[in-house]
């Protein structure tokens, strides 16, 4: 004979079943993060000149898929690598805004 499931019991698997990752919990893919500047940027240029890598490599990370679909992200080291390279670039167009004479 079979038992039935309480709502207790049931509530208690529920909290001990092992989770798959839900849209809000995922970690987001640098492409997302960018999203608002993802358009006004040569990633390709910013990669060779602040990485000295390949555009692929760079939209690979970016994706968070290498060329083999595999999960692949940006190490912590390459996060702070591409922080620095977008504070430069901000530091340069700032440099260009105000060197325009009115």
């Amino acid at each position: 004979m079979k038992k039935e499931i309480t709502n207790e019991e049931n509530f208690l698997l529920e909290a001990i079943r092992p989770k798959r990752p839900t849209q809000r919990n995922r970690r987001k893919t640098m492409k997302q993060q960018m999203s608002d500047i993802l358009l006004a940027i040569s990633w390709g240029d910013l990669a060779r000149t602040y990485f000295t890598k390949s555009a692929s490599w760079f939209y690979h990370k970016m994706d968070g898929r290498d060329g083999n679909k595999k999960p692949t992200e940006f190490t912590m080291e390459e996060r702070a690598q591409l922080k620095g390279a977008l504070i430069d670039l901000s530091d340069r167009i700032r440099h260009a805004a105000d060197s325009i004479e009115i």
